[in-house]
């Protein structure tokens, strides 16, 4: 964990939690800097995702999905810049119900393609993930346990990881490429947040002994943001195009041939 050798705006930490990066070490306004600019991924492209998916008339789950990874950012940029135990209690709730659109559609997504369920709402699922993401929360709240935290982060991206799998397998394997790339980001990030946690003193330690911007090479919770903020948005893309195009209705193509973005004609309707 990082020390409190340093005082900045926001006074000293009151989160049960307090990551890698030493605190205010670039700004006296922003108690972790990386960890904090570095949810701009998670904030900017879903919510370009979600007024695009808006405008493009498609169901609301998806509006939700992208809305919930931003709202996560949000709660995640709060956090980081205070580490105070206020926002750190404001976040929780964030993390746990937003990832519900998200894993709501990809569990639905096969029922377009091998069913033919269409526009179809299954409550049953919905309580489930409900019930279960505030449970994570108010136990985490009353628990207060950092190893809690972890285990069900884990479980969450083995479920994805899991889920992603079949869905590329068996029900949409034309876009594999897109669906193993958004999971060897996501693994990836999840690597190095181990990482983070693991080896914290030894990385404090080669930050010393290095130029500050090869420092920030080694803050590898902000790494893990990163690379989380755009494997969801991947995954949330892929699966998006995978059920438009059920209906002959989608195309993706890459901005500055980098970044995918799924474009639907609105000239046709579902």
């Amino acid at each position: 964990m990082a020390p409190y050798d340093r005082l900045g705006y926001w006074g000293r930490p009151t989160s049960t939690l307090d990551w890698c990066e030493e605190n205010y070490a670039v700004s006296f306004y922003i108690a972790e800097f990386w960890n904090t600019v570095s949810n701009l991924i998670m904030i900017v492209p879903p919510l370009y995702g979600a007024l695009q998916t808006f405008r493009d008339g498609i169901e609301i789950r998806f509006v939700l999905a992208f809305l919930g990874i931003a709202a996560v950012g949000v709660g995640s940029w709060c956090f980081h810049m205070t580490l105070q135990y206020e926002m750190q209690v404001w976040v929780l709730p964030f993390f746990g119900i937003s990832n519900l659109p998200l894993l709501c559609f990809w569990f639905f997504s096969d029922r377009y393609e091998c069913f033919k369920q269409e526009k179809t709402v299954h409550f049953l699922l919905i309580t489930i993930l409900l019930g279960f993401s505030i449970s994570v929360t108010l136990v985490y709240l009353q628990w207060k346990e950092p190893v809690f935290h972890q285990v069900v982060y884990g479980m969450l991206v083995s479920c994805l990881v899991l889920r992603s799998l079949f869905i590329v397998s068996w029900v949409y394997p034309n876009l594999r490429r897109l669906a193993y790339t958004s999971l060897a980001v996501f693994l990836l990030g999840f690597a190095l947040w181990n990482i983070d946690n693991l080896f914290c003193s030894t990385l404090q330690s080669a930050r010393k002994r290095v130029p500050p911007l090869v420092g920030a090479m080694t803050q590898f919770h902000a790494l893990w943001h990163i690379l989380t903020g755009l494997g969801s948005y991947l995954l949330t893309s892929t699966i998006l195009h995978g059920l438009i195009r059920f209906f002959s209705l989608t195309k993706c193509f890459f901005v500055y041939g980098v970044w995918p973005v799924v474009h639907v004609d609105i000239d046709k309707t579902f």
